[in-house]
């Protein structure tokens, strides 16, 4: 959906899309860092200055020329990876908490992230020490009503290691261990249970994450697909909210570009939502129907025959986030669950 918010600044873009490292003023860099291979292109890693060395605002994804994109931009502002005083993540996911590990090993740094996204490394960490996730997905996919041509390409999907266990484990409203500065961690669940944005207190800049982003929404998904104790899409609502109140002269999100207009945007993604719930809420009348016919039936950015079974399986997170807010509502039911289908209520 398109945004009314404009750029911070100018935001020069080096070959092949990616913006130049910069200088944002205050003791504060911004460094791109791509994500081979993924239209996000790249994400924004910040550093911060303290007297015992930069602090970073997320990592960027595990890989070399993720690594020397990170190392090289830093260095051009005067700062070595191995001067890194602490990362903190604002999410797990591989794009933002991928490199943490290897920055911790060049430098000694701690690594900081929510304790809802701590439990989720352990568990996650777990998992693939049992070679469990692939059973563990084509399980979920099967009760989620795919049909066999998803079933029988699902064992070729590629794993994606997970990343490194934090040091701490942070809770709202903490301060992060930045000297002479006050970043206070604002806990944002939703794009994952730990989700944090980072309130830069004494400049009037908040760093997002991928809680709000300039002109897309983050994915919010529900996993497993059937369960019924969380709600990720309300909690992500309801942090948008929140993050709205904050007092922000500038946005720092993880990717795209910096703006202005933080509850203005927060507004507009909230709509977002109400518009979608609207049409998956239309969708549920006559016979039950599983959540992979309910997904496919939903408009996507490119038609579901040809979206490849990753995104498909992240399209049905998705729907069944919203089924889950629909439920909360009274305007949706489980008809069954296995395999899971959902009607009217």
């Amino acid at each position: 959906m398109p945004a009314p918010d404009v750029p911070a600044s100018d935001g020069r873009e080096a070959p092949g899309g990616r913006p130049d490292a910069e200088d944002l003023g205050g003791g504060l860099w911004s460094v791109p860092v791509p994500i081979p291979g993924n239209p996000l292109a790249y994400t924004l890693v910040y550093a911060l200055e303290s007297p015992r060395g930069p602090v970073l605002v997320d990592a960027g994804w595990e890989h070399e020329d993720a690594w020397d994109a990170l190392t090289a931009g830093l260095a051009a502002f005067g700062m070595d990876v191995a001067d890194v005083h602490g990362v903190v993540v604002t999410h797990h996911h591989p794009d933002h908490a991928g490199l943490a590990g290897r920055v911790r090993e060049a430098s000694g740094a701690w690594i900081a992230m929510h304790r809802a996204d701590a439990a989720i490394v352990r568990a996650f960490r777990a998992m693939v020490e049992r070679d469990a996730e692939r059973a563990w997905i084509a399980d979920s996919l099967r009760r989620a009503g795919a049909d066999d041509g998803d079933l029988a390409e699902h064992p070729r999907r590629r794993h994606i290691d997970p990343p490194a266990q934090p040091d701490r484990e942070l809770e709202d409203g903490d301060l992060v261990d930045l000297p002479a500065r006050r970043l206070r961690a604002i806990w944002t669940p939703g794009h994952s249970p730990g989700h944090l944005c980072l309130h830069l207190e004494d400049a009037g800049r908040v760093f997002t994450g991928d809680h709000v982003l300039p002109r897309i929404t983050p994915h919010i998904g529900l996993y497993p697909y059937d369960r019924a104790d969380t709600d990720p899409l309300g909690d992500f609502l309801a942090s948008l909210e929140r993050v709205g109140d904050l007092p922000a002269d500038e946005v720092l999100p993880a990717h795209q570009f910096r703006f202005r207009g933080l509850a203005a945007r927060a507004r507009d993604i909230a709509a977002h939502h109400e518009t979608r719930l609207t049409e998956l809420a239309a969708l549920l009348t006559g016979e039950p129907r599983t959540l992979w016919r309910l997904t496919a039936a939903l408009t996507w950015r490119e038609p579901w025959p040809a979206m490849a079974l990753q995104s498909r399986q992240m399209a049905a997170a998705e729907a069944a986030a919203h089924l889950r807010v629909l439920e909360r509502r009274g305007r949706a039911r489980r008809a069954t669950t296995d395999p899971l289908t959902y009607t009217t209520a």
